[in-house]
């Protein structure tokens, strides 16, 4: 497998299936927002029946080795995958 660039919008999806699963509600019922900041670094925010939740890198992580193995048939575990914030693109995550 070569490096693969997932969008922020990748890393969203990958994490609204990863809570959906965990909470067993629709991923379409999980509004999710990433952040970044200078000293805690990257996480996430999820929103669920009324609930918040924060997410660290960690969990990002695995949430992206989920969408990894389930949406690009990869094995998760063999990926490297280091979360990048990006001028034009935002947070993306390099999987390789």
């Amino acid at each position: 497998m070569g490096k693969i660039k997932m969008s922020e919008q990748d890393i969203i999806n990958a994490l609204c299936v990863y809570t959906a699963e965990k909470k067993k509600v629709s991923p379409s019922e999980v509004e999710m927002e990433l952040m970044f900041d200078d000293e805690y670094g990257f996480s996430a925010e999820s929103h669920v029946l009324g609930r918040k939740q924060i997410f660290i890198t960690a969990n990002i992580i695995e949430a992206i080795r989920l969408w990894v193995d389930t949406e690009m048939g990869v094995d998760p575990f063999a990926a490297r995958i280091e979360l990048v914030l990006d001028d034009h693109e935002g947070i993306i995550a390099l999987v390789e």
